[in-house]
């Protein structure tokens, strides 16, 4: 096999667009299961006997388990082919979904979800670093990451309907179920259309201290911040947790610049462009995952809406994210700098967060929450294209899946940290407002203590905002390269495939 640069050849993949059908369908059922849980965890709860302290485990068990093997699993995908990686995701996954809906105890429910976190770590790399391989071609790869974009967008947003359809119609146990004919439809599918480049994998040894310490250290990471958020940040196990990633992250740094195999080759990191989006990034979810908990408990609890109902309210922004990712992103990315796509994707992100910063108890969901959905949306929707692209433009087929990796790792890092974060600053608000507060209307204690949970989403929307700004000057500051543009070689294998 020989190697060359040029432009993209438009056959790279005879069936590479059949191939994005089942690795968006994967991409979905990934996405789908970060929210749909959530919606039915009241429910199994009650059935399965789990206490209001164990409950956090049905999502920290996914959380742990994702996000500390995300990179262990972009590796794995190098190594064993993507294609591999990719089919036993799928079906490891499903049967994971299965003992889930299948479980009797909160032993098995925790277990449960603990796998579909290990199999979805090795799952999502390798559907990325997939599109990264087979679409070459400017155009053609923008538009297949416009709509790998807008699912990865919108499909937490979907999650929270189909949960609570499936909850309040079906049984809690089908959120679960739901996953099955996603992972068979695209396992099979991937087996018969998915082709990759023959020499893309990467033939080294597996860096084991690297690996033990990146699993360590983000499984640290990842449950400090879940603590901080359930037991508050001055919690003796949240500092030592946070204090430990710390520790053990800086040693798997140390460790990569010594071996002659890494894990993580520094080069993925250390490239401004690919840094830049993992960095920016990863602070925006910060802020995306705090307005939908927000907004989920302000529908809700504040205005009283069903699951179902609230669910719905979602759908704006996800009409949002899909205009802006398979339509405004796609359009520019080949004609603009990714800065200045993600840039003021940001800011108006950013803006339809201002929009929250208004709400009220009494607020109306046509004249507030709407619009800012739908700038949530747009503005998201047209970052997710080149920010998803850029990371794997020209990056060495041998490192696709890593670098695949650390965008998802920036995702779970960033979202468990803005859930934790945003959280204790919404609720040691509410907590203050309400103590000043209910000594001078004592008669009214229920309406005071709505107030002081509208006044806590506020301020904790404002540090949003805050963190929105923060992202969006680090991608101005740090990007400076054009996913797909004429002026970029990228270096592509040959594409001698293999099945």
């Amino acid at each position: 096999m020989s190697r060359t640069a040029f432009k993209a050849p438009g056959d790279a993949h005879a069936n590479r667009w059949k191939a994005l059908v089942f690795i968006a369908l994967a991409q979905l059922m990934i996405v789908l299961d970060t929210t749909i849980v959530n919606i039915a965890l009241p429910s199994a709860q009650q059935d399965l006997g789990i206490s209001d302290g164990d409950r956090q485990w049905v999502v920290t068990a996914y959380a742990l388990a994702f996000g500390g093997l995300l990179l262990f699993g972009g590796r794995v995908s190098d190594l064993w082919g993507r294609k591999r990686a990719f089919v036993i995701g799928l079906v490891g996954f499903a049967a994971a979904s299965a003992l889930g809906g299948a479980a009797t105890t909160g032993g098995a429910m925790f277990g449960a979800r603990a796998l579909q976190g290990a199999f979805g770590a090795l799952l999502a790399p390798a559907a990325l670093s997939l599109l990264a391989v087979m679409f070459t071609d400017t155009k053609e790869r923008a538009k297949a990451f416009g709509i790998f974009g807008a699912i990865a967008g919108g499909g937490s947003a979907v999650g929270f309907i189909l949960g609570g359809v499936l909850t309040e119609y079906l049984d809690w146990r089908w959120t679960f179920f739901v996953n099955i004919p996603f992972a068979i439809v695209a396992a099979a599918g991937a087996y018969v259309v998915v082709r990759e480049p023959e020499g893309g994998r990467n033939r080294s040894s597996l860096d084991m201290p690297g690996v033990v310490l990146s699993i360590l250290g983000l499984v640290s990471l990842v449950y400090g911040f879940t603590r901080a958020e359930s037991d508050g940040w001055s919690d003796a196990t949240t500092i030592g947790l946070l204090g430990a990633s710390v520790v053990l992250l800086i040693a798997f740094v140390i460790t990569e610049m010594r071996v002659k195999a890494p894990l993580l080759p520094l080069r993925v990191v250390t490239d401004r462009n690919r840094g830049g989006v993992y960095l920016s990034l990863g602070i925006a979810v910060i802020a995306m995952f705090g307005s939908f908990l927000f907004l989920t408990y302000y529908l809700q609890v504040v205005k009283g809406y069903s699951p179902i109902k609230s669910g719905l309210s979602f759908l704006p922004m996800v009409a949002g994210m899909m205009v802006g990712s398979t339509q405004i992103g796609t359009r520019l990315v080949t004609r603009v700098p990714a800065r200045f796509l993600i840039g003021p994707g940001f800011l108006v992100a950013m803006t339809g967060m201002l929009l929250l910063t208004r709400l009220e108890i009494g607020s109306s969901y046509a004249s507030t929450v709407l619009p800012a959905l739908v700038l949530l949306g747009l503005g998201m929707g047209t970052t997710f294209n080149p920010a998803m692209s850029l990371p794997t433009l020209g990056i060495e087929p041998r490192d696709a899946g890593v670098a695949s990796a650390m965008i998802n790792t920036s995702q779970q890092v960033g979202g468990a940290i803005g859930t934790a974060l945003l959280n204790t600053i919404a609720t040691s608000v509410t907590t203050s407002y309400v103590k000043g507060h209910l000594v001078h209307a004592a008669t009214k204690p229920q309406l005071v203590h709505l107030q002081g949970v509208v006044h806590g989403y506020i301020i904790a929307v404002w540090f949003a905002v805050g963190m929105l700004a923060i992202a969006t000057l680090l991608v101005l500051t740090l990007v400076n390269r054009r996913p797909g543009s004429g002026g970029v070689e990228v270096e592509v294998a040959v594409p001698v495939v293999a099945r």
